[in-house]
């Protein structure tokens, strides 16, 4: 392992979970029928919502509601539950993307990226895309000085990295998780 993901590890800051990730076997996946999208629709928009109101809301009794959602949990179309938390209140109001170009198109430099990448507790999405460029990266920091410490000090000495291109989100207009189950 690189010294930065070591170095991560041992100087972080303890942080608190607030996704609650399933252990999920992977079966084939049912068809997904009307009540069961119907019942994602309702988790999505509140996960806390208890199973009897759930069951209620889709004209069903609990028993098979509950059924019914373990089964989503078990095939891993239900991932997990999450708290939407302020990013302000957590000192983390400026979202960046970052454009990231590798030296290489190897899997080797892709795994190396990869690896210390989810290491950086900044960054909170990285994704390997098609383009001008190999990743783009969304991270959240509390102001436009930790800026250049994430881009020169850290994600410009990851590995394989050669460029970056960077947007400072200057406005929010839509972020949600919430993704359409009803047809």
């Amino acid at each position: 392992m690189y010294g930065f993901a070591q170095r991560v590890r041992h100087t972080a800051q303890p942080m608190f979970l607030v996704e609650k990730t399933l252990r999920v076997q992977r079966y084939p996946v049912h068809a997904l029928d009307k009540l069961d999208r119907h019942i994602l629709d309702l988790l999505q928009r509140d996960s806390r919502m208890s199973m009897t109101d759930l069951a209620e809301a889709v004209g069903l009794t609990v028993t098979p509601c509950i059924e019914r959602v373990k089964r989503l949990e078990r095939d891993g179309v239900i991932t997990g539950y999450h708290a939407h938390v302020s990013p302000a209140a957590l000192d983390a109001g400026l979202l960046v993307f970052v454009e990231v170009s590798m030296s290489s198109k190897s899997d080797r430099t892709f795994d190396d990226f990869r690896r210390e990448v989810l290491c950086i507790p900044q960054v909170l999405e990285c994704h390997l895309v098609s383009g001008d460029f190999d990743y783009l990266v969304k991270a959240r920091i509390r102001e436009i000085g930790q800026y250049r410490t994430l881009l020169g000090d850290i994600l410009l000495r990851l590995p394989g990295v050669t460029q970056t291109k960077s947007c400072v989100v200057m406005e929010e207009i839509k972020e949600t998780l919430f993704i359409a189950a009803q047809k």
